[in-house]
């Protein structure tokens, strides 16, 4: 099987606030053969955009979408939204010739024209379908036997349905079955595929902080001696928020929230250092001791 090669679009967040991810990203996928070409002057996919100017969301999609289509190589994404919003957008305009003419109408502006000869992958597909469970399961030098995790996949690396089409949004088993090759318990646990929510903290911070409580009741419930995650809005959600979620409700959860490369990486035999989880909010400290 030839090597998967893959324009990495990087978004926004991860480079500025979660440069973790990212770093454990490239660790594992130079580990797996994975090559990874860097996108030249991408901009924001545009899904902040959304509720602004629609319109103005599908173009900066669609910008990023011709620079891969230049490159002839297709684009995998770390970010949940990201994916959600070049995938969608890819789709959409693949099948609306009217919609396709308007945005190239305004992308002619720039010198660029959509074709729709590409295709949009999350880090999690690209790692379930083009590397195969095998080689990832064969990349494990130090199996996590006896370590106890929980998963929360997100929402729109599963949503809309219909333009994902990969998992199952009411019962996922991607990240499930990604977690359980590193030797690791990956746990169920009560309402897993709820939102963490992080998408309307700028609006009020009182129902996003009481769903991530819940969620890590939940979590914690089971046994959890972790949560793993493949999203940064909800990774600083479940991290970056923790304390001020023990703060507002009087409680201590100290659970710490991995990324999945991390986890992986360290499945892999890479150093805590260099998956950088010292840059994890909730140190994993007691987790470590175990491993080690």
């Amino acid at each position: 099987m030839s090597n998967p090669k893959y324009l990495l679009f990087p978004g926004c967040v991860i480079p500025y606030r979660l440069s973790s991810y990212e770093i454990s990203a490239r660790k594992v996928l130079a580990k797996l053969d994975v090559e990874i070409v860097e996108m030249p002057e991408y901009n924001c996919c545009g899904y902040p955009m959304d509720v602004i100017n629609h319109d103005l969301m599908l173009t900066l999609a669609t910008r990023n979408l011709c620079i891969a289509e230049k490159a002839g190589l297709p684009i995998m994404t770390l970010c949940n939204g990201c994916f959600c919003s070049l995938n969608e957008t890819n789709k959409i305009l693949k099948e609306d010739k009217k919609l396709r003419d308007k945005i190239n109408g305004y992308l002619k502006e720039v010198g660029m024209e959509f074709k729709g000869t590409i295709e949009v992958k999350h880090l999690i597909y690209v790692l379930s379908e083009d590397v195969g469970y095998e080689r990832i399961k064969n990349a494990v030098a130090k199996p996590l036997t006896g370590i106890r995790v929980a998963q929360h996949s997100g929402c729109h690396v599963l949503r809309p349905r219909k333009y994902v089409g990969r998992d199952d949004p009411e019962n996922p088993i991607t990240l499930k079955e990604l977690i359980r090759l590193t030797g690791a318990e990956c746990l169920d646990y009560m309402d897993e595929t709820e939102c963490c929510g992080n998408p309307i903290i700028g609006v009020n911070e009182d129902v996003p902080f009481q769903m991530a409580k819940e969620k890590l009741d939940h979590v914690r419930a089971v046994g959890a001696q972790a949560l793993i995650t493949v999203c940064p809005f909800c990774h600083i959600m479940f991290d970056l928020n923790q304390p001020r979620i023990e703060r507002a409700f009087n409680e201590k959860f100290n659970m710490p929230v991995l990324h999945y490369p991390q986890l992986l990486g360290l499945a892999m035999g890479f150093s805590p250092e260099e998956l950088a989880l010292n840059e994890l909010r909730v140190k994993p400290t007691e987790l470590l001791n175990q491993i080690r």
